[in-house]
């Protein structure tokens, strides 16, 4: 992997930020040349862990980033990239994009790929005309269950796939260890003001769950599928989150030529009970993916009386276990990057996010836009 890559990153909104961060700090080709995070609309209330004060923290002193920017649009003026990493509020991925593409740095976000489909194409488009290459990042494309359910399909272990399943969920973006440390050394729960007061709850900046876990159903159930959906029925809620704007549990039922997939998605839930998936359902067997602390497996059901077969993770190519080492051998020698992780797939998954969203609008079933061509 020839050559050393100066990499940025703008916006730390999305706590995924950090895991891309230290895939890459992994790479000895790598030169971390400056951070800038975009400006909220509103101010957060509370530095805690995951909050975006945090995250940038974390950039510079255990990344190691030098440079911190008050302004990400001078960063780009002043600096020179080839890849800039960028997590803002998702409502500002088509924005941050374009002026990255017009600055001819490569591109890599988090998912989803935007919270629309035409800041979507509006991505694809500033891709296009500054000729420079898009990567959306999932963390399910690291799942080694799901890669080998992918095989075992493109294998015919289950014959057609008709129906795929995914739930996702959890209590939300705080819910795992993001307490406020107080003066005498002790700590509590943000409080639901606290939370309304982060781009997550609200809806004007792509928060909720549905753009947060419906991404999820909508890339998987495209993988599995293997072709564009049609139309989506969608239904949300703020049931339990009304210090915010945004929906807390959204469920998406899609349609595609010749297969449904059931997606549902929850910041409400303290266990799931139930395998959350992907669950995939072919015309000869089913296939469950299921995650363990110590491994993740893909089960393979024939039918009644016949007992499921185990398989273990799949293997990643190699020298491409990684994030970083997947983008950074693309960019070296032109082998095309996993499925999930190409732009013009993601724009199909977005299209199938977008229809569920104008169907909770709407109160209607919707069209999925054809996003098969590409500006």
């Amino acid at each position: 992997m020839a050559g050393t890559y100066r990499l940025g990153v703008i916006g730390f909104a999305h706590m995924h930020v950090n895991t891309l961060m230290r895939t890459f700090a992994e790479m000895p080709n790598v030169e971390w040349v400056a951070c800038a995070d975009t400006i909220p609309d509103v101010p957060e209330l509370v530095d805690v862990p995951a909050c975006r004060a945090s995250n940038l923290r974390y950039a510079h002193e255990t990344i190691g980033i030098p440079k911190v920017y008050d302004d990400w649009r001078e960063m780009l003026s002043k600096e020179r990239f080839d890849l800039v990493i960028f997590c803002p509020e998702n409502a500002r991925h088509g924005e941050v994009a374009e002026a990255v593409a017009a600055a001819g740095a490569h591109m890599l976000t988090e998912k989803p790929m935007s919270a629309s489909l035409s800041d979507a194409l509006r991505m694809m488009r500033a891709r296009d005309r500054y000729g420079v290459e898009l990567f959306v990042n999932w963390p399910i494309t690291w799942s080694t269950a799901v890669r080998r359910a992918q095989q075992l399909i493109a294998d015919g272990a289950i014959g057609d796939v008709w129906q795929v399943k995914w739930r996702g969920g959890s209590l939300g973006p705080f819910s795992h260890g993001s307490k406020v440390k107080l003066p005498d050394g002790s700590e509590r729960e943000m409080t639901g003001v606290e939370k309304g007061a982060t781009w997550w709850y609200r809806a004007g900046t792509g928060g909720g769950a549905m753009l947060d876990y419906c991404c999820y159903g909508a890339c998987v159930s495209r993988l599995f599928v293997g072709a564009p959906a049609t139309a989506v029925t969608g239904m949300a809620a703020n049931i339990n989150s009304h210090y915010g704007s945004a929906d807390d549990n959204a469920v998406f039922t899609v349609r595609f030529p010749k297969a449904l997939a059931i997606i549902e998605a929850t910041w409400t839930c303290v266990d799931h009970g139930i395998p959350s998936g992907p669950i995939i359902y072919g015309t000869t067997g089913t296939i469950v993916v299921e995650r363990f602390h110590d491994g993740q497996i893909a089960r393979l059901y024939r039918g009644r009386g016949r007992t499921p077969e185990v398989y273990e993770g799949g293997e990643y190519p190699p020298g491409r276990a990684t994030l970083a080492q997947e983008v950074l051998n693309h960019l070296a020698t032109g082998a095309p990057v996993h499925e999930t992780l190409q732009a013009e797939f993601n724009l199909q998954a977005m299209a199938i996010l977008d229809a569920g969203i104008r169907s909770v609008a709407s109160g209607k079933t919707e069209l999925v836009d054809d996003a098969t061509w590409c500006v």
